[in-house]
């Protein structure tokens, strides 16, 4: 037998398994993550303009309490479903509602952002009716309990301070500065290994209830002062977890339900979620699937294009925007759009973009513009093709499972312009940056180099500007996930199809649709 024959028989063969392996682990995965709803009764509502999700055990017959659940700053109901399902599995009613302005909220936030009399009160309110609605469910013992996440945390914390019924406050990567001895009532604080600011202020919290108030001597996982009068209070570090990982840790839904039980004298049935470990072999399957459905993807140009860089274009084309963008916008009024910190980022990228594309231009000798199509040399049809093929996978399977376990990915109607500018805003960069880091004599290490280059530019305008763009910092796990995925279909494309604007544009709108999608609209200091 030809032994070239044998070796591709042999490579088709592995790849068959490999593929095989995905369907098997895709399939296993959303089993095991659709199994932690066997038994929970999900149905939606809307509480005035809040949409809401309740979640309650099966054919549920005897009352319980209620816990209201709140995703932070960026978030949405999906996010919590850990907490949600958790509870409900033990027989609590949970109720999850998106924010003004957050998930599929129609309407946007307004109030001073910042003001506990402004954004956070109108917040607070909007809580409030979401109680009251869940007191007044048909198994609803009447006692509430409170559960937040980062932003939800500190206005859950502050929300039962100005409601004495709520019985317990659950805070998940705490911060509530205006916490005191008294209140809130039976307050749990539950942190990631590498949140340490969050946990010395839970320590702080924590002293606040005992004799000497001493932070340092506040052991995690040890219940300070009494469940009798409303002064216990504990805290808890996961390990090895950082702010948005602690959300799908089955370690942070499970400490939550067990204060839970210790505050109601309640024995809950045991469940514990395991979605975590699940929801990154699913993702990983579809990584996978990704590399074996991008082989049918049409050949776009022969030979393959793009610039090749050498290291010294690739540092000075993808180098010298990384510091002038943030320096030039540091001046600038970037507020132009209803949407916090998403259109900051969009001018971000725009600039940044814009500046790749003068520097890649003036290296070609100033090009002229009938010359462009020669250079890119892409076939008009194949490029449609390939494009709507990868977006239909980036959207349309890759979203589908964002939708279902991580976050609201499918947005409501009121942000589809907002997605619009924001592709304008991501289009010059994704444009620039893969014509500079493909070609068939691309240096190895070029993509990853120009993504760290960007995260320094943000960095950069993090500093100069932190009061307004502190958020960025801990949302740079979810950033780093996003570059790498987008990286291995960029890569993967590319050496099917030969021409970088296939990846290009689906990663441009990839980045515009999680920006107009995930940061909240908002309306400014009055209602809307």
């Amino acid at each position: 037998m030809n032994p070239f024959t044998q070796l591709s028989a042999s490579s088709i063969e592995a790849r068959h398994l490999v593929t095989g392996l995905a369907i098997v682990a895709f399939a296993l995965s959303l089993f095991h993550l659709l199994s932690d709803r066997a038994g929970v009764e999900r149905w939606h509502a809307e509480v005035g303009s809040t949409p809401v999700t309740v979640y309650q055990p099966e054919g549920m017959q005897e009352q319980a309490p209620a816990v209201l659940v709140s995703h932070g700053f960026a978030g949405s109901r999906q996010m919590m479903e850990g907490f949600a399902l958790t509870m409900a599995q033990n027989g609590y009613i949970a109720v999850s509602f998106d924010y003004l302005g957050h998930g599929r909220h129609p309407e946007p936030l307004y109030g001073e952002l910042g003001e506990w009399d402004g954004a956070a009160a109108v917040l607070m309110e909007q809580t409030r009716q979401v109680m009251e609605f869940a007191r007044d469910l048909p198994n609803s013992d009447g006692r509430i309990a409170v559960l937040g996440h980062s932003l939800g945390s500190g206005l859950m914390a502050r929300f039962a301070q100005l409601n004495e019924d709520v019985d317990a406050t659950v805070g998940i990567s705490l911060f509530a500065p205006k916490t005191d001895e008294q209140t809130p009532k039976n307050l749990l604080s539950v942190v990631g290994g590498f949140e340490n600011r969050l946990k010395i202020q839970g320590q702080e919290l924590v002293a606040m209830v005992t004799d000497d108030h001493e932070p340092d001597d506040i052991r995690p996982g040890q219940t300070y002062g009494s469940f009798d009068d409303g002064t216990a209070r504990r805290l808890e570090v996961i390990r090895g977890i950082e702010h948005v990982g602690i959300l799908f840790s089955s370690r942070s839904a499970d400490q939550a339900r067990l204060w839970l039980d210790e505050v109601f004298d309640r024995s809950g049935g045991g469940f514990t979620l395991s979605s975590g470990g699940w929801i990154a072999l699913l993702f990983a399957s579809l990584v996978v699937l990704a590399y074996r459905l991008a082989a049918v993807l049409p050949v776009v140009s022969s030979p393959a294009r793009g610039v090749s860089a050498s290291w010294k274009k690739l540092l000075l084309v993808a180098g010298a925007p990384a510091l002038a963008t943030p320096i030039l916008l540091a001046p600038l009024p970037t507020e132009f759009l209803p949407v916090v910190v998403g259109d900051y980022l969009a001018v971000h990228f725009a600039v940044y973009g814009t500046l790749m594309l003068v520097a890649l231009w003036w290296y070609s000798g100033w090009q002229a513009p009938s010359q462009w199509y020669a250079t890119i040399g892409a076939d008009p049809k194949r490029l449609i093709v390939a494009t709507a093929l990868l977006l239909f996978f980036c959207l349309g399977v890759i979203g589908w499972a964002l939708e279902q376990f991580i976050t609201s990915f499918y947005p409501v109607s009121e942000r589809l312009p907002l997605l619009a500018v924001m592709f304008i805003g991501t289009l010059p960069f994704f444009l620039a940056d893969e014509w500079l880091t493909r070609g068939d004599g691309a240096k190895r290490g070029a993509y990853p180099l120009t993504k760290l280059l960007f995260l320094v530019s943000l960095g950069i305008a993090v500093a100069l500007d932190y009061e307004s763009l502190s958020f960025l910092p801990m949302i740079l796990p979810v950033w780093i996930i996003f570059f790498i995925l987008y990286g291995l279909f960029s890569r993967w494309s590319f050496r099917r199809t030969g021409n970088p604007l296939v990846a290009g544009i689906v990663n441009a709108v990839a980045f515009a649709w999680a920006l107009a999608v995930t940061f909240p609209m908002y309306a400014g200091v009055s209602p809307p």
